[in-house]
């Protein structure tokens, strides 16, 4: 399943719509990527499926700020 491990994004529904108008159903999938982000409490690397916002604001904030700000554990991601 294609979903990101720190925010939850996941695919969406939607329609193609052509010049004629005809309707085709169609997905939009987030823009995941797999990364090894390091985690200070573990002093290790940990491997995650994010989407690639959640990884400009993990490069920004790094992962404790982020996760408390999502009101998640390092629990719930590991």
């Amino acid at each position: 399943m294609r979903k990101c491990h720190l925010t939850g994004k996941g695919v969406m529904g939607g329609r193609n719509i052509s010049f004629s108008k005809r309707h085709t159903n169609r997905t939009f999938e987030p823009n995941l990527q797999v990364a090894s982000i390091f985690v200070p409490e573990l002093g290790r690397s940990v491997r995650l499926r994010v989407s690639t916002s959640a990884l400009r604001t993990l490069r920004k904030k790094g992962l404790t700020e982020f996760l408390r700000d999502e009101g998640k554990t390092l629990k719930d991601i590991l």
